[in-house]
């Protein structure tokens, strides 16, 4: 009798010396999950304290005590499980629960499979709603493979089963696999819930079939069964629908939804910023602001996208400042993107200032700014960046050996950009035709055209429409008639629809003089039905876009800008501006080749600029395909006499021209 006090003391006493520091959180777990028994009492002294731990660790264990490893090498893997064995508790569906739910939220696999392993030598092995929080839980670790094998192996499943591993599979980028659940569920009696259907038609989103059927024939069972009314459902119709780029129909179904969120307007507005409908996506936002709905980091993220494409500067300013005023934090996404816009409206210095106030800078955030750097020819700045982000221990994914083998090869960095191309082994980076395309381009712009031509050929993949491209572009940079017909041809064999290649060929011809065989280029693109992109160029004044093509006459300020640019190229020529025609295909003399160049889409955006901005202020143009020899030249000769910065965002990088220069160094 007195040797069992003494042994309740004891218990007592490790109990209130271990519960102090406990601290909080604690689980605490009833009385019949203690198991005791009376041979116990002849205990030698250290069972006595290894009973003591038993007993405590029974009553109080920490949520974050509860994946703690075995403390031998003969336990389960998991010090709750080995108690368990030992009898020291009773595994309860709560405490089965609880370690399933601590293995998601933490994302811990190799635990997560032995409690399962547990579990089946349990009796719940044959429990429905644990089978379904173990599926859920290896769908949230991200193993597919074992949430399958689990649904394949469950004798019985309820709409919650076929719900989860539906839900899965449109999360983790198999779409086709949750669209081929859906038929055998509703064989099996089932109907499906919001939850179902929103999964389904995210992962019919993601699909592009024979007219998108798989989800006109999810839309028309929710219409038939009334789901459509359903605010989560019908915002996944909306998201479907725009992620298919079918922007009149998610409109037409967000407008019919009775009830609206966040989510909703999330979906519209990022399906208008996916396909660079800038004025779309902002409308869309103030109208969001005016009903009342408080926009979210997504929203923020599909501004900033939509301002980006359109390289609307001022517009993303003012959606960045609601965005401080509202208090949202720089997170990862948010921050990229805002980043991301900063750099592509041509404000290099304002995307770097983001970058240094992000809250977390990860991989992708080190991308966005090296490609920042890369775009606006800064390369030196890229590698520079590049190295510090080494030193500190990011690990290099291939997106960001192509931001700097981007770099490298606009600022003409030869040795680097063959360096770092080399330094992907040392990463496990296995290059992609995109690292390719840049080597072969670096090389073509370096004048080694016959070194690109041997690099293409030891290539150990197929070389691409783009590879062949890239040497084509160098050929018309260094004037190689021959070599770039060749690479012309090789790039037709590939891809015969593409303009581009057949613009560069007869740009070749024409400044070579040889106009007849530019002709004939132009003439087999008519025949092939091949049409050339039109030329446009705009620029941002007061939150307003104009837009401008060749010849333009619609503009209301059209006379005042034909003035301005008349008198702007007197100034130019007067300081050795010499217009070159050589691109000019006409076949007229020089005096009307050199009418045909001064009402370039660029040059019209210029001259309006001129006219409507401050003197002295930055000017910001964007055009849709590369900028021309001659207007390039032009800007150069503007930005001295009129003492601007003048930043012209083409299709391939930015072009810094202060002074009679440009940050390009004429090397494009």
């Amino acid at each position: 009798m007195s040797r069992h006090i003494s042994k309740s003391k004891s218990k007592a006493l490790y109990f209130y010396k271990n519960a102090a520091a406990v601290g909080i959180q604690k689980l605490s777990l009833s009385a019949a999950q203690l198991r005791t028994s009376a041979t116990r009492a002849s205990c030698t002294d250290s069972e006595e304290i290894s009973e003591g731990e038993d007993w405590y660790a029974s009553h109080i264990i920490q949520d974050k005590d509860l994946l703690r490893k075995s403390l031998h090498n003969s336990g389960t893997g998991l010090h709750v499980l080995d108690l368990v064995n030992r009898g020291s508790l009773e595994a309860d569906r709560t405490l089965y629960n609880k370690l399933l739910n601590r293995c998601t939220q933490m994302g811990r696999l190799q635990q997560a499979r032995i409690v399962h392993a547990h579990i089946l030598t349990s009796h719940f092995k044959d429990d429905l709603p644990i089978h379904n929080t173990i599926l859920n839980m290896y769908v949230k670790c991200g193993s597919l493979e074992d949430a399958r094998n689990l649904f394949d192996q469950m004798p019985c499943k309820d709409l919650v089963t076929w719900t989860a591993l539906i839900s899965g599979y449109s999360q983790y980028d198999r779409p086709q696999d949750a669209l081929v659940l859906f038929p055998q569920m509703l064989l099996r009696g089932l109907e499906p819930n919001q939850f179902t259907l929103s999964s389904l038609f995210k992962a019919a989103g993601a699909v592009s079939d024979d007219n998108n059927k798989h989800g006109r024939q999810l839309h028309a069972y929710c219409l038939k069964y009334g789901f459509d009314t359903n605010v989560y459902v019908g915002t996944s119709l909306v998201d479907m629908y725009a992620r298919w780029g079918h922007m009149d129909e998610s409109q037409l179904i967000f407008d019919s939804l009775e009830t609206k969120n966040e989510v909703s307007w999330n979906a519209l507005i990022a399906g208008h910023a996916r396909k660079a409908q800038g004025e779309h996506a902002l409308r869309l936002f103030g109208k969001m602001l005016r009903e009342g709905f408080k926009p979210t980091h997504f929203t923020y993220s599909s501004v900033f996208t939509a301002c980006a494409s359109a390289g609307s500067m001022e517009q993303g300013k003012w959606v960045h400042a609601h965005m401080i005023k509202s208090g949202a934090k720089l997170v990862a996404f948010v921050g990229n993107t805002l980043l991301d816009m900063y750099a592509k409206s041509g404000s290099i210095e304002d995307a770097r200032k983001v970058f240094d106030r992000l809250v977390r800078q990860d991989i992708v955030s080190w991308n966005s700014m090296l490609t920042g750097y890369a775009q606006h020819g800064l390369g030196q700045e890229t590698v520079q960046r590049f190295e510090e982000m080494l030193r500190i221990g990011i690990q290099p994914n291939d997106i960001t050996f192509l931001c700097v083998l981007t770099a490298c090869s606009h600022a003409g960095l030869l040795d680097e950009g063959q360096y770092y191309f080399d330094l992907m082994k040392n990463y496990n980076i296995e290059p992609q035709i995109s690292h390719y395309v840049t080597i072969v381009d670096l090389l073509g712009r370096a004048g080694l055209l016959d070194r690109a031509e041997k690099f293409i050929r030891e290539m150990p993949i197929e070389p691409t429409a783009a590879v062949w491209g890239a040497l084509l572009g160098a050929c018309r940079m260094h004037k190689n008639i021959d070599l770039g017909a060749y690479a012309a041809e090789r790039v037709f064999e590939i891809d015969p629809h593409d303009s581009g290649p057949h613009v560069l060929l007869s740009n070749i011809y024409a400044s070579a003089g040889r106009l007849s065989d530019a002709a004939r280029v132009r003439k087999l693109m008519k025949d092939c039905g091949v049409k050339k992109e039109p030329a446009c160029s705009w620029v941002e004044i007061e939150n307003a876009v104009h837009m401008f093509v060749a010849n333009d006459d619609a503009h209301p300020q059209r006379v005042e800008i034909l003035q301005m640019w008349e008198t702007i190229s007197g100034k130019i020529k007067e300081i050795g501006y010499v217009p070159d025609t050589s691109h000019v295909l006409f076949f007229v003399d020089q005096q009307e080749r050199e009418v045909k160049l001064q009402y370039h889409s660029e040059k019209l955006a210029l001259a309006f600029a001129l006219l409507n901005t401050t003197p002295g202020s930055t000017i910001r143009i964007k055009k849709n395909i590369r900028v021309c020899g001659d207007c390039h030249s032009a800007i150069k000769y503007v930005s001295k006499v009129e003492g601007r910065e003048i930043i012209v965002r083409d299709t391939n990088r930015f072009h810094h021209f202060r002074d009679g220069s440009c940050s390009c160094r004429d090397y494009w």
